[in-house]
């Protein structure tokens, strides 16, 4: 019933309302899928689905191909104060995103402590406005989201590698396999359950991304950051077209379901 009255009920009633042409109040005109139409048309709206994929690379592929090499390292090495590394790496994730988009949006603008660097060391003409050039904007935001995001899978594939038997390293070492063999025969099998729910999370957050793209560019410049969650958000509440924000608000949802449901196939 909790479900249902905070998950089912609204996700209905948006898809009720993507088949209206209405403003937020008053009268509405029933269109049919004429909003879904009028999508396959959009030009911002294919800038957003874009964008969104692009970020996956930074949100999800980026954190599992480090997270994995970092984690097998930590692991391998035996740290001393696994608990405190843990912590540390898990961090971004407990600070705010308003906050996280707030201090990067300083080290991204023009007198930033990323041009200070790249001043520092000669390389002036690497200097810009990160967040608004658009050649580096999404891939400025989309470094947040990969800056955020590698805690989490770290910290789960720590977890997972914490379970595999030892017995497997010392079997693998006595017959004669280096740090890349047991890599790839042991430690990468045993967390392929982790890998998966790590891809899930990940590709949720970045097909869902909202805070960091409304804090640090809202969309711009131009459409070079704008997302499915910002364009939902956009047509809602500036443009007052609520049954197109709904319909993008679907078609989001069944982009997260399909992609999801592949990732959990494969990771099986």
């Amino acid at each position: 019933l909790i479900y249902g009255a905070f998950a089912l009920y609204p996700l209905g009633r948006a898809a009720q309302f993507s088949l209206f042409e209405w403003r937020g109040f008053g009268s509405s005109t029933f269109v049919g899928l004429g909003n879904y139409v009028d999508l396959a048309g959009d030009a911002d709206f294919r800038a957003a689905i874009t964008n969104a994929l692009v970020l996956i690379i930074f949100y999800a592929v980026i954190p599992l191909v480090v997270g994995l090499v970092l984690a097998a390292i930590l692991r391998r090495g035996q740290v001393r104060g696994m608990g405190f590394f843990r912590t540390v790496i898990f961090l971004p994730q407990v600070v705010a995103l308003v906050v996280v988009a707030v201090a990067w949006r300083q080290i991204y603008s023009p007198n930033g402590m990323l041009n200070d660097v790249l001043r520092a060391v000669g390389l002036d003409g690497l200097t810009r406005g990160w967040l608004g050039d658009p050649g580096t904007a999404l891939a400025a935001v989309g470094f947040i989201g990969t800056w955020v995001q590698m805690g989490l899978v770290m910290l789960l594939l720590l977890s997972g590698m914490s379970r595999i038997p030892g017995e497997l390293f010392e079997a693998a070492r006595l017959d004669g396999a280096g740090p890349i063999r047991e890599f790839f025969a042991i430690t990468l099998p045993s967390v392929r359950g982790e890998i998966t729910v790590a891809l899930v999370l990940t590709i949720i957050a970045a097909l869902k991304t909202f805070d960091l793209v409304y804090m640090t560019t809202s969309g711009g410049p131009g459409n070079a950051t704008t997302v499915p969650s910002y364009e939902v958000y956009f047509r809602a509440f500036d443009l007052r077209e609520v049954g197109s924000a709904s319909a993008v608000a679907i078609v989001l949802t069944i982009l997260i379901f399909a992609i999801n449901v592949g990732v959990t196939r494969i990771g099986e």
